[in-house]
């Protein structure tokens, strides 16, 4: 692909967000009945391929639970309110009955309290014993301090998610995160990211990671375009990763790593998007936040918007369109993508002829 010129002393790659694209349909179409969406990353199947984000708006133990039952996989914020609190129900409510800047300043102080470890290990049981796979989320800079107490309380995926994460940082303040070293002595599957290039992927792929989260600074809540000026559309960023994780399939002999984008998934028609250009599965923030009985009460956020020195973020207002179990299945009483995300995911595998992920990847797509 040719780059473009910004100036004669810059040249850029035209890179496209899934607005930008559209799937293409067959000449043979299927019932949506006949189609299996199910996905599997190392020892774990799942019906689904939803990861929920790990954010306080839209992950507690409880959504957590409800997801797991549904078949698709919950991601608990371990760095959140609910291993800094015993019981953050009424921060929560607080947080959504704030109004403006107001917001920003109290939401800073919330989050001043120190991470327990205690309450990692009690909001980890809590999930395990409902029966449903177990993954914790932390951000780089937290994952040695309690890695071992997550481990230990007996997470099934270790997720360790930012804004960049690179296998190789750099820092003459303190020694960095080696992520070759730290996965291999995990005995659990570790999800790392974000990334949105094929040379940063390979790389995260080469750490022994078993799926890499594509994005970073695309979120309904992130602002981090804004005020770091960092973004990369996303339908660009899930075939520039896909196209490494085939050629890291090549290079160690067989290892497959999972794709799962993580950001800009608003709605249906961009979960479907994003298999279409190579995904495995996705990460989903915002049609989460919509549920009645998310955590965040009307309201979507993420640890960004928390940041103590320099937020990249900020609360959102979403509208509340039904329960959890209704946007993911359904019946939808909104023809905007909002509710029924497993059906419409169905139907658009259907409508091209599809009947498993895998082989949807392959599906045509063009540039509107």
């Amino acid at each position: 692909m040719n780059d473009l010129e910004i100036g004669a002393a810059k040249r850029g790659r035209r890179a496209y967000a899934f607005d930008d694209i559209a799937i293409v349909p067959s000449r043979r179409t299927r019932d949506p009945e006949e189609v299996s969406i199910a996905w599997q990353i190392d020892a774990y199947r799942f019906e689904l391929p939803i990861v929920a984000a790990p954010m306080d708006s839209v992950m507690s133990p409880a959504t957590a639970i409800a997801l797991g039952r549904h078949g698709g996989l919950g991601v608990l914020d371990l760095e959140g309110l609910w291993t800094r609190y015993d019981d953050p129900t009424d921060l929560l409510a607080e947080v959504a009955s704030l109004g403006g800047d107001a917001a920003v300043r109290r939401m800073q102080e919330i989050y001043a309290e120190p991470v327990k470890p205690d309450l990692i290990t009690e909001r980890v049981r809590q999930v395990r014993d409902a029966g449903v796979t177990v993954a914790g989320s932390l951000s780089p800079q937290r994952t040695k301090e309690f890695a071992k107490t997550v481990v230990d309380a007996g997470v099934d995926m270790f997720v360790i998610r930012g804004t960049t994460v690179s296998a190789e940082h750099v820092s003459s303040q303190a020694e960095p995160l080696n992520l070759k070293e730290f996965i291999y002595e995990l005995d659990v599957p570790v999800i790392v990211g974000g990334c949105a290039t094929h040379q940063a992927a390979l790389h995260l792929m080469r750490t022994g990671a078993a799926g890499v989260l594509v994005g970073f600074g695309g979120g309904a809540a992130h602002t981090t375009r804004t005020v770091l000026g960092i973004a990369v559309p996303m339908a660009s960023a899930v075939a520039d990763v896909a196209a490494a994780r085939r050629d890291y399939l090549d290079e160690s002999g067989g290892r497959y790593v999972h794709v799962i984008a993580d950001g800009s998934i608003g709605r249906s028609g961009d979960l479907a998007k994003a298999i279409a250009c190579g995904a495995d599965a996705v990460m989903v923030g915002s049609p989460f936040a919509r549920a009645v009985d998310a955590p965040g009460q009307g309201f979507h956020w993420g640890s960004e918007a928390v940041h103590g020195e320099l937020p990249r973020g900020e609360r959102v207002a979403m509208e509340q369109v039904g329960t959890l179990e209704e946007i993911l299945f359904g019946p939808s009483r909104v023809a905007d993508g909002t509710m029924n995300l497993v059906g419409a995911l169905r139907r658009s595998m259907a409508t091209t002829g599809y009947t498993e992920l895998k082989e949807f990847q392959r599906v045509e797509v063009v540039v509107q």
